[in-house]
């Protein structure tokens, strides 16, 4: 599964509580305060991010995508720290902000600017527990599933995600898909969609599919799970699937008239 950001923020709270008690070492007291802080919030996070106990509402990032105030002021170190990796990770990969993958369905980033969205006017799916709807966004539909980095959305999420993604699509308007880079948990729910839209016939045929189209992208044993557990139980049928029985309940209907 690789490294999850448990383990990563949890080294960071451990590299800012030695720098804490370094400074305080050498009679920074007040100076040193910062780095306590940084490093109480970093643990938390790292606690409530771990697949055992996964919490994303902790951040309390709101269905509309804002933070309320208590969440800024309390978790500014982590809220802020993520925004500014993602702006320097992404400014060095040099990768597309976004891609393509069937005609109406994007995947990318996390959409810092206008500039990061896909053409026409799409609707948008953000499967970030972390990071925020910019304000210049707000006229455009919107869908959150918080979910932490690393981690997965739940079978049930990915269901709700999916039904509106394909009610915004039926009405013709495009569908942006988007995670913090665009590589794992925007493409477990998009891996889900195509299923559902009748554009790949399972799961692994869509994410080859999506792979073709982005190739770094990496579903970790978490992402693939969930969308193992959403084709066992998942209530949304593929676009084929449901003509197909329109034009049964059609032929059924003629013949009974006939």
């Amino acid at each position: 599964m690789g490294v999850g950001v448990s383990f990563l923020i949890g080294l960071k709270a451990a590299a800012l509580f030695l720098f804490f008690a370094f400074l305080r070492s050498f009679g920074f007291a007040l100076l040193s305060l910062p780095f306590l802080y940084a490093s109480l919030v970093s643990l938390l996070v790292s606690l409530a991010s771990h697949p055992s106990i996964n919490l994303p509402l902790l951040l309390g990032k709101t269905p509309d995508g804002c933070f309320p105030i208590w969440s800024v002021i309390i978790f500014s170190p982590y809220l802020y720290f993520v925004r500014a990796f993602s702006a320097i990770r992404r400014l060095r990969n040099g990768e597309a902000p976004y891609s393509e993958i069937c005609e109406g369905v994007y995947v990318g980033g996390w959409p810092s600017s206008l500039d990061k969205l896909p053409p026409g006017d799409p609707a948008i799916v953000d499967c970030t527990c972390e990071l925020p709807r910019r304000p210049e966004l707000r006229g455009h539909p919107y869908f959150c599933v918080p979910t932490w980095d690393t981690r997965s959305p739940g079978p049930g999420e990915i269901e709700s995600a999916v039904k509106w993604a394909c009610r915004k699509r039926a009405q013709n308007r495009p569908v942006f898909i988007h995670c913090a880079y665009g590589h794992g948990r925007s493409v477990a729910v998009s891996c889900a969609l195509l299923v559902a839209l009748g554009v790949a016939e399972d799961w692994k045929n869509a994410e080859r599919l999506i792979k073709e189209r982005r190739p770094y992208i990496r579903m970790n044993a978490l992402h693939r799970k969930a969308l193992e557990e959403w084709s066992k139980h998942r209530l949304s049928t593929p676009k084929k699937h449901r003509d197909g029985e329109i034009r049964s309940a059609l032929s059924s209907g003629e013949s009974n008239h006939s």
